[in-house]
């Protein structure tokens, strides 16, 4: 994983834990939901060649 990502993850997860600890109700619920569902609409819009493909990379390790 490259630094960049490392701080991307890491700057996430700080603007999550704000938004529980001092957002509304309503808003973190939503940020949470969206946080969630980004990838799985992502992954159904692929076609099913592009799925396959994905399994078997995720079979074989990216990588290796």
């Amino acid at each position: 994983m490259s630094p960049i990502q490392k701080y991307a993850i890491g700057a996430g997860a700080a603007v999550l834990l704000s938004l529980i600890i001092f957002g509304t109700g309503w808003i973190t619920l939503l940020v949470v939901l969206g946080v969630i569902a980004a990838p799985v609409v992502g992954y159904l819009m692929l076609d099913p060649s592009q799925r396959e493909r994905l399994k078997r990379a995720r079979r074989r390790g990216i990588g290796r």
